[in-house]
């Protein structure tokens, strides 16, 4: 049984074989002898035919399909998507003092992507100010990322990833929100609603709720205890001073909402009463939700929920808040990302399977489908006609599934 992609002789719907070699998935192929992974089961070896970018038909007979890529009976499972990806930030500045071209690092990142498994990526860019594991975070590098993308998603280069952002937005800074206001009068005319995740980093609620695993983290990093502590006394003291921005920033937000022009996350939710909130300002998703009962108050009032897939890797919070098998056991998460480890995606999928909490199509749809739907993007996730024929073909019989390779639908071929 061949790990590799080979082409087919006996069926001449690609034109050249130069595409191939040179990484780019033609418009119109048939991809056969995969086992496909569909939204409740895995199939025996089976077809499936694209026609200009798009999944036409998935074909299970006893005799597979002659096609133009030969998947070797390896598994066929949709490209994954990330809805949360801090990593660009790290692959930018490798050290503390070695800064690289946004353009490169946006360049030497797809790679990795494509290894992962990822055909579709939101980076996260940062509306705050915060210094923290090496990378500095402005609303100015914000912007940057930003632009990065948008250059990167505007140039006739057939890539093989979906690059888009998540704007992360700081509540409590009003230089956030200055610059997110300049990078929304950028974008005035676009009809897509930006994806926008609000949070507040202040110890004490949302993600740092826990104040002494923050304080025990940050000791166990090389910092000094009595420093750290009064480092985040001052700041949880300090926190109403920026109330009155906090409440304005909301406010807006949610005018934001309503005019079509967000689409909202709501960072770190810790509480039944942080869900709620959110949803009167419109949010559509919890992510991260930091307790059980914020995970279930969110499923009650019909939010989706997002969880991190390194968090199911490690088996716990780095947080010290709710595991997110713990989640998942209960049926609270519909999508995992990979926050800062695009590998832990596909990981996860193997750990769920391995502890039996999930099946492997529904361990698969929290990084296809369910990441899909947080962002709103109905036209792919899954394998089934109609669909952006984006795939990911994955070898699941060393110890770790490895991703053979992807198959990108080119954004200009599809209907």
């Amino acid at each position: 049984m061949s790990d590799t992609l080979s082409l087919s002789s006996g069926d001449q719907r690609s034109s050249s074989p130069l595409p191939w070699s040179l990484g780019r998935t033609p418009s119109s192929y048939v991809v056969s002898n995969v086992r496909v992974v569909l939204d409740d089961r895995v199939t025996d070896p089976a077809s499936v035919v694209v026609e200009r970018g798009v999944i036409v038909a998935v074909v299970e007979r006893k005799h597979p399909l002659v096609g133009d890529v030969d998947g070797g009976g390896l598994v066929l499972m949709p490209g994954l998507i990330d809805v949360h990806s801090d990593a660009l930030e790290k692959e930018r500045v490798p050290r503390p003092t070695a800064v690289l071209p946004w353009d490169f690092a946006l360049a030497s990142f797809e790679t990795k992507l494509v290894g992962a498994g990822v055909t579709t990526i939101f980076h996260g860019a940062a509306f705050q100010n915060k210094t923290a594991h090496g990378v500095t975070r402005t609303p100015t590098t914000a912007l940057d990322i930003c632009e990065t993308v948008d250059r990167h998603r505007s140039a006739r280069v057939d890539h093989r990833v979906d690059h888009r952002v998540l704007h992360r937005f700081a509540i409590r800074s009003e230089d956030g929100a200055n610059s997110l206001r300049e990078r929304l009068r950028a974008h005035a005319e676009d009809a897509e609603p930006i994806l926008l995740s609000h949070e507040d980093h202040t110890p004490g609620q949302g993600q740092y709720a826990n104040v002494a695993h923050f304080v025990d983290a940050r000791v166990a990093s090389g910092a000094d205890r009595a420093e750290v502590t009064a480092q985040v006394a001052r700041r949880m003291a300090e926190a109403h001073l920026t109330d009155h921005v906090r409440e304005a920033n909301f406010s807006w937000i949610e005018g934001l909402v309503r005019a079509g022009r967000v689409r909202l996350l709501g960072h770190d939710p810790d509480s039944a009463e942080a869900v709620d909130a959110l949803v009167e300002r419109g949010g559509r998703v919890a992510e991260f939700p930091t307790t059980l009962e914020a995970a279930r108050r969110a499923r009650e009032v019909g939010l989706l929920v997002v969880a991190g897939a390194p968090n199911v890797l490690r088996g716990g919070s780095h947080s010290g808040n709710v595991a997110a098998t713990e989640l998942i056991s209960h049926g609270l998460v519909d999508a995992l990302a990979s926050d800062y480890l695009p590998t832990g995606l596909l990981g996860s999928v193997a750990a769920l399977v391995r502890r039996g909490l999930t099946s492997l199509p529904e361990a698969v749809a929290l990084v296809t489908a369910g990441p899909a739907a947080v962002a709103g993007l109905g036209d792919r996730g899954r394998i089934a006609p109609g669909l952006v024929a984006d795939f990911a073909l994955v070898d699941d019989r060393t110890s770790w599934p490895h991703v053979v390779t992807t198959l990108k639908a080119h954004p200009l071929a599809v209907l």
